[in-house]
């Protein structure tokens, strides 16, 4: 019925997730209101980590994209998971670091790090820095050098893999923002430059060819792409590359009708080219790293809403408009993304409306989902959005200086609060 086994409807008709009513938890914590449930993000760190020591013995590591949600709490719930963690700036990792995560499984990525994020990360000895481009290459060496470190480094790659999924969010193929190609000789080129510096030292290749891919194929080509390279590395370098990072991008269940590839069979797929590759190519198996965010938090979250006005405009469109919109979900405005609604109050009955759900901001773009099926609402009932879980949070703004909403962690039909709601004098507090 949902898209997430942690939703469920009770005794009340009201729509419940970990066991809490949140009709009960809008009234107490207020709305927009982000709400996880704990319990499935902890299985689903398991499975991950699972999949490891099922498909690779256990040499490997599931590191959590942060960027799809991050908080203290999210970062102490992965540590205790024995997951990496997969950083993108220096918020990301002062964050990991303030939760006191073990500096020596986060791997910091970016396209354009700056001196500062740099030599933050390098005085903190995180596990890898994961280098963009021959620039940051320069860089990180003349850093390391200064501070007396090595460095232990990862190249991103371009594989040249097309994902099937939303051009915003391709990073696979030549034409993006991120890593060095394949085709034009400068991978080759940066892995021969590392053996001439002093204060770096190359563990592995990384690769990401999209987000929220339904397809096995496309990782299964990028495994034996990113394999093919590490062996001519060998070839060309003798460099022995030890660790493969394969990135992330699966797939979940933002509609009720989407079908996502199960975990293992992901995972059992592209470890059977991996493990069979390797020795045709003759090259050693190396360390397999995978990078799940949203599949790890996305469908184990839902925001809540307060309706404010119904507006009809016969023959036209009906305007359910709600207390949040893009400032709380921009993903809509972004991408267009397919959301489920459901009026938490009145979970129990049959949709039997088409509206258009607006937020309030003064944005004629500021809606949510555009003729999507609901129940019969009114002024004062409670929405749900479901699969908010990543990329709501992360990618809130202050737009309209309206304050980023709490988030709360339920679990065993107990709530407990990770993020308290902004006030107006946050708004106001970096003015001069």
């Amino acid at each position: 019925m949902f898209v997430s086994n942690c939703l469920s409807v009770n005794e009340k008709g009201h729509l419940t997730i970990g066991g809490c009513d949140t009709v009960e938890l809008a009234e107490k914590y207020g709305t927009p209101l982000y709400v996880f449930d704990e319990t499935q993000i902890r299985q689903n760190c398991r499975d991950y980590v699972k999949s490891i020591e099922d498909n690779y013995s256990g040499k490997g590591l599931a590191l959590y994209a942060s960027k799809a949600f991050s908080c203290l709490e999210m970062c102490r719930i992965c540590a205790s998971e024995n997951m990496g963690l997969d950083v993108v700036s220096g918020g990301e990792l002062h964050t990991a670091l303030k939760a006191d995560f073990p500096a020596e499984r986060i791997f910091f990525h970016g396209n354009n790090k700056t001196r500062a994020e740099l030599e933050f990360a390098l005085s903190n000895d995180v596990g890898r820095i994961i280098v963009d481009n021959i620039t940051e290459l320069n860089m990180l060496n003349e850093l390391a050098y200064k501070h007396d470190k090595i460095a232990k480094i990862m190249f991103r790659i371009k594989p040249g893999i097309d994902a099937h999924t939303h051009s915003f969010i391709r990073t696979g193929q030549i034409d993006s923002k991120f890593g060095f190609a394949l085709e034009t000789g400068e991978a080759m080129e940066a892995v021969k430059l590392t053996k001439t510096m002093e204060n770096v030292e190359l563990y592995g290749i990384h690769c990401h060819i999209g987000s929220n891919i339904f397809d096995v194929e496309p990782f299964e080509l990028a495994a034996k792409v990113m394999l093919e390279f590490i062996a001519k590395i060998k070839a060309e370098t003798d460099i022995e590359i030890s660790e493969l990072n394969l990135g992330g991008g699966f797939g979940i269940k933002y509609l009720s009708s989407d079908e996502p590839v199960a975990y293992g069979e992901y995972m059992g797929k592209v470890a059977k080219v991996v493990n069979e590759t390797c020795p045709q190519l003759g090259i050693v198996t190396p360390k397999i790293l995978i990078e799940p965010g949203r599949s790890i938090i996305g469908s184990e979250g839902i925001t809540l809403y307060k309706v404010g006005s119904v507006k009809e405009i016969p023959d036209i469109r009906t305007y359910v408009s709600i207390d949040g919109g893009m400032v709380d979900n921009p993903r809509y405005i972004l991408y267009q993304s397919k959301y489920e609604l459901i009026c938490a109050n009145k979970a129990n009955e049959p949709k039997t409306q088409v509206v258009t759900v607006a937020g309030k901001c003064c944005e004629s773009g500021d809606l949510i989902q555009e003729d999507t099926k609901l129940q019969e609402v009114e002024h004062g009932d409670t929405i749900a959005v479901l699969s908010t879980g990543a990329y709501n949070y992360s990618m809130a703004s202050n737009y309209n200086r309206i304050p980023r909403a709490a988030a709360i962690m339920v679990k065993d039909g107990e709530a407990r609060v990770i993020i308290n709601r902004e006030t107006y004098e946050d708004i106001t507090r970096n003015d001069v």
